[in-house]
């Protein structure tokens, strides 16, 4: 039995090494004062105070965050949607291709979803004059991808949720939109929130749909990433980086310990009532 445990805490640690040893040396770097990868000279903050004055890195960053903040609250509500009507109602005309358009971006490549987007945007533009690439068609097709993981999160919650709650409810006179607001949504918020935050996350790193509905002036931080990292690593993006897991890992942190709390509510609530 020993045996078994080392031999599976060493598997494990194999992979959290491989998983998270680059990201720890990407940081320990954004601290080094030397230009040279991987060449340890001496310890500094200089790259951070260089990255302050970088205007294209901010302006990138700053319009990530906007997309990606749009993006998630858009695909949370469309996904909420999907996933409720899949789930409360089984019959109805159309359900399986509907089922099918919602689930297809998991599955489609990024390329195909992005240049039929492109083709798409431009023919709305050569109509009608809009709209023109840059935050909006940005927004769109990361909603479009944001969508579909919402509703594969939101529907499975909908799924393991016991439905004598609504049935009780809807025997004690509540509405339709009452039930909804009053008892399923306080029960989903969880996932909600795991799927804003999964939305979020995609469509903060996103390349692909971003390098084809991107426009001149609305460039996101992962294309200034990718395009200098072309012309050779640029310590600022070490910087850039180390910041945004920072940012990223606080934001996740303080979300779980929230949902926990939650959750520690809603049963001490339930055991008492």
């Amino acid at each position: 039995m020993n045996g078994y445990r080392f031999f599976g805490r060493s598997w494990l640690s194999i992979g959290y090494l491989f998983l998270y040893l680059p990201i720890l040396v990407l940081i320990v770097f954004s601290f080094n004062s030397s230009r040279e990868d991987m060449i340890w000279n001496s310890f500094s903050t200089h790259w951070y105070t260089a990255l302050a004055q970088d205007s294209e890195i901010i302006a990138g960053f700053i319009l990530s965050m906007k997309i990606a903040v749009m993006t998630a609250c858009t695909s949370v509500i469309l996904g909420t949607f999907a996933a409720f009507v899949l789930e409360k109602y089984s019959r109805f005309f159309g359900r399986t291709l509907f089922s099918g358009m919602v689930s297809a971006p998991l599955v489609m490549p990024e390329v195909i979803i992005g240049l039929s987007l492109l083709l798409f945007m431009v023919a709305l533009q050569k109509t009608f004059g809009a709209p023109e690439r840059g935050l909006v068609t940005i927004w769109i097709g990361h909603t479009l991808l944001g969508m579909a993981y919402a509703t594969v999160v939101i529907q499975s919650r909908l799924r393991e949720m016991n439905k004598s709650l609504e049935e009780a409810a809807m025997d004690l006179g509540c509405r339709p939109h009452q039930v909804f607001f009053l008892v399923t949504l306080p029960n989903i918020l969880q996932s909600l929130g795991s799927a804003w935050l999964l939305t979020f996350t995609l469509s903060l790193d996103d390349v692909v749909l971003t390098a084809f509905l991107s426009g001149p002036g609305a460039t996101t931080m992962p294309l200034v990433i990718f395009s200098r990292a072309r012309l050779g690593l640029d310590p600022r993006v070490n910087a850039v980086a180390a910041l945004t897991i920072l940012v990223v890992s606080i934001a996740v942190i303080a979300s779980s310990f929230y949902m926990a709390r939650a959750e520690r509510l809603r049963l001490r609530q339930l055991a008492t009532s």
